[in-house]
Formats: structure tokens, sequence, C-alpha cells
């Protein structure tokens, strides 16, 4: 079998700011970006053949990441139509019949990763698709090609080879690769002067933080501003290694229950009236 891991939020965003996406019910709430994902989902099992499928949640922004981080992502920017659709894709997708990870005090990231790493240690399982370009996900890809990254709206999987062609780095390296050269969606800088070209260059070679020589001479690949860039880990490693921490998903924590639990058998009582009130009685 096959199992479908989707990351709802993400969803959520990309149907929100695609041109037409919004939908206004009579009633003035603004509901496009819901019916958007439900159509994309429903499409999986109807269209696509997909059987086993979860879509894993922030029903808050917030997580353990901001006890770490002041700075980390808490939401502000986000515009309230699509904050008030956030409990009315996991209400819809729970009456559609799809498993829905909601996530409070982790993240949709660490709920995909521990859901990965559910179905992969099931020898029922043949492969598993994380559907989400988000690099952070790719560090759940494995070697032996069983969990695969999935962008679904270009249509491109990426095993190892693929994470390592985009990225420069192998899976294992990506939450070295985001401590250093930071981000932005999720709110911490990474180091000063350390770019996606020096960092993938040194962590293809070296794996990890703690691997990479305190002293640049020491090291035996080439990158420009070699003595800059050294000087700069040496004197915020704590830093990098907090980041690091931060881009590291927890697989550990969230309950994903198994992958039975993951087989499509339809939509529940109810899915009729929530389509009604969305003005989605197309997705019936």
């Amino acid at each position: 079998m096959q199992v479908h891991l989707i990351d709802g939020t993400y969803e959520l965003f990309r149907y929100h700011f695609a041109p037409g996406g919004g939908h206004l019910t009579s009633d003035g709430t603004e509901v496009g970006a819901t019916r958007g994902v439900l159509r994309s989902m429903l499409s999986m099992v109807r269209n696509d053949g997909v059987t086993h499928i979860a879509v894993a949640t922030d029903s808050v922004i917030e997580s353990w990441r901001n006890d770490l981080y002041e700075g980390y992502k808490n939401g502000e920017g986000v515009p309230p139509e699509l904050l008030a659709q956030f409990p009315l894709i996991e209400e819809g997708l729970e009456l559609a019949g799809f498993t829905v990870w909601p996530m409070v005090e982790y993240e949709a990231d660490d709920g995909l990763a521990a859901g990965a790493a559910m179905a992969a240690s099931d020898p029922r399982v043949e492969r598993v698709f994380i559907c989400t370009p988000d690099k952070d996900l790719a560090q759940c890809v494995t070697s032996d090609g069983r969990v695969v990254q999935f962008d679904r709206r270009q249509q491109i999987v990426r095993d190892e080879a693929g994470v390592l062609e985009k990225w420069g780095v192998k899976p294992a390296s990506i939450p070295d690769y985001l401590a250093l050269v930071g981000d932005t969606a999720d709110g911490f800088p990474g180091l000063k002067g350390w770019g996606a070209k020096s960092t993938a260059t040194l962590l293809h070679r070296y794996d990890h933080l703690e691997n990479i020589p305190a002293d640049p001479a020491e090291w035996d690949v080439k990158v420009r501003s070699a003595a800059k860039l050294g000087e700069t880990l040496v004197e915020n490693v704590e830093d990098a290694f907090l980041f690091r921490r931060i881009a590291t998903v927890d697989i550990e924590g969230p309950k994903v229950g198994d992958v039975d639990s993951l087989f499509y058998t339809g939509p529940e009582p109810g899915f009729e009236a929530f389509c009604e009130r969305i003005d989605g009685q197309s997705l019936l």
C-alpha cells in the first residue's frame, strides 16, 4: 500500500492566496480556501486512487518552538479571514471522512514527520508520500526511497537524490542547513553571511554543524569568505544549535495512530449539511 500525508496548513494558505480562490457565503463568511482544500483532497481519493491518507493541520500557529525562540512565527500578519478557516477546514475534513491530525503543542510538520515514521515502520507500506514542497520536511526523506516528498502542485517527487539536487545536502543535513541559512517563513535568521551555496558546500562535506572544523584552514572544500564564515560560526555556534533544534521535526510527540486508521471509507453524517454551509454542494 501507499500512504499520502498532507500538509493541511500549506494547502489552506495555497488556496487562500490562489487567484480567484476566495468565496463569501451569503452571511459574509470567507470559505474559499476550505472549499479548495476539500475539493483537492476528495480528488485524491476519487481520481488518483489514494486509499490511505491523513491531513496534519495547525490548530494554532504557536507551538513548543515559541518557548525556545522569541522571534519564532506566531501568526502575526496572517489575514483574519484565513485564520478563521483553521477550525473550519478541520471540521470539513473530518466530516469528509479524512483522518485529521490537528496540532496544538506541536506543528503540522511534526505531525507529518511522526506519521511518516509510523507508516514507514509498517512492512505493508511500500511508499510514504509527504505532500508538501516545504524544505523542512525534506529531512524525513529516507535513503531507501520508502519516504519521499511530493510537491503536488508541480508534480515533483523527491527522493534522497532529489533532495540533494534541490538543496545541495542530504535529508539528514536539512536542519543544519536551515540553522545556518535561516528560515524567514518560520522567523529565525540563521547566521550572518551564511548563504545557500557556502552552506550546502560545507554540509555536503561535513554533514552536521559539529563536524565542521572550527578553523577554516582545516576545511578541505573551497567556499568564499571562509575566514569570515568560520569566525561567525564560532562566535554564534550556540545560536546555530538552537536554530537546528527549532528546524528539527519531532517524531515522538504527536499522536498519529496506525496505518489502518488512515484508510479512507467515505464521508461522515453531517457532510452534506457542511457542504451547504460553505456553498459546496458540488463537493458531494
